[in-house]
């Protein structure tokens, strides 16, 4: 595989964007929140996905330039209609929104309703947490999952992230799928002709498969069985329920479905350690704890024990000196894509 500086494919990917009619500033933050992903090791949400976004844009299924309609309820919380923009956009401007209300009173709440796919949950929680702030993020997602005893999907993957200051330590990140697995691994593996563990899937009559596939006509399974699936279950009602966005089946797919919106729902909520606990070195606390975690020992089989977000934080050290590693299909399509806008891909 050949490697990329990330200052490129942002820079890139914000260009064909810009091309296809996206504003400069919305283009800017779609390409930094998949070259993020690709920083991070989660390839299933870098910048492979530059293709269906912008076939989704230039399809009409998105309206990348929608004004925001934001409604403030109370002093803590407010609710953002999308307007069918880029979900990455949406949720970027909802996340902050979500920081300063909690500057101001403690604690914030912002729910997004109209929007689209907004990538990488940790996009929005990590850069929260690094300003101080303990942060939340969900989003439901197309119906591509079965509950718990279900028969048939009703959720979808439905994606959850963490981010939690830790003083002079980097933040604690969490950022996973409710699933076992996230689909875009699967369909990862599918463009690469590669088989999957027969536990991530169902094919469509609710067998268990290895072929990608028959998984992707099929549905995934919530990780834990019961407990997962009740999280994603909560996921659906905080992101979609209560936001006043699609659920269940009547959310659009964002492969399939190019002839209707996605209208996904997203939940941010941000809260101020400084307010809500005054006097309270929530920092050296977080030191604390994490220092007494790195001092048990390991497990049998493991070197060191990690914390959420620490393996990912090392991959992106790695590949901001080093480069992001794009696999062969992934560079061929991106070079079409700039070529069908007279832009060359850099080397």
């Amino acid at each position: 595989m050949e490697l990329f500086k990330k200052e490129k494919l942002e820079s890139f990917c914000s260009s064909v964007y810009q091309a296809a009619g996206v504003l400069r500033e919305r283009g800017d933050i779609l390409a930094a929140s998949m070259v993020h992903a690709s920083l991070r090791g989660v390839e299933s949400h870098g910048v492979s996905r530059t293709g269906i976004y912008l076939k989704r844009i230039t399809s009409g299924m998105v309206r990348p330039n929608a004004a925001l309609k934001i409604e403030r309820g109370g002093r803590s919380g407010a609710m953002m209609d999308a307007g069918n923009t880029i979900g990455q956009f949406a949720a970027s401007e909802a996340s902050k929104l979500a920081a300063e209300l909690a500057e101001e009173n403690g604690i914030g709440c912002v729910g997004v309703r109209g929007s689209n796919h907004f990538g990488a949950a940790s996009f929005y929680t990590l850069p929260l947490a690094q300003k101080g702030y303990i942060a939340l993020a969900m989003s439901n997602a197309p119906t591509t999952m079965a509950l718990w005893g279900a028969g048939k999907p009703y959720t979808g993957t439905n994606p959850l992230s963490y981010a939690l200051p830790a003083g002079k330590y980097e933040p604690l990140v969490l950022d996973m799928a409710t699933s076992i697995v996230a689909r875009g691994k699967i369909r990862r593996a599918w463009k690469k002709g590669e088989k999957i563990p027969s536990d991530w899937a169902i094919d469509k009559d609710g067998n268990p498969t290895e072929d990608p596939e028959k998984a992707l006509e099929g549905y995934v399974l919530p990780f834990g069985g019961p407990k997962g699936s009740a999280i994603a279950l909560f996921i659906e009602v905080m992101a979609g329920v209560l936001t006043g966005a699609a659920f269940g089946p009547s959310l659009g797919s964002m492969y399939n479905d190019f002839d209707r919106e996605q209208k996904l729902g997203h939940f941010f909520i941000a809260a101020a350690p400084g307010v809500l606990a005054p006097g309270l070195d929530f920092g050296k606390r977080m030191e604390t704890m994490i220092e007494e975690i790195k001092a048990l020992p390991p497990s049998g089989g493991n070197e060191k024990v990690f914390l959420p977000g620490e393996i990912e934080a090392m991959t992106e050290k790695d590949r901001t000196e080093n480069g992001i590693p794009l696999e062969e299909d992934v560079v061929k399509e991106l070079q079409e894509l700039g070529a069908a806008y007279g832009l060359s891909f850099p080397g």
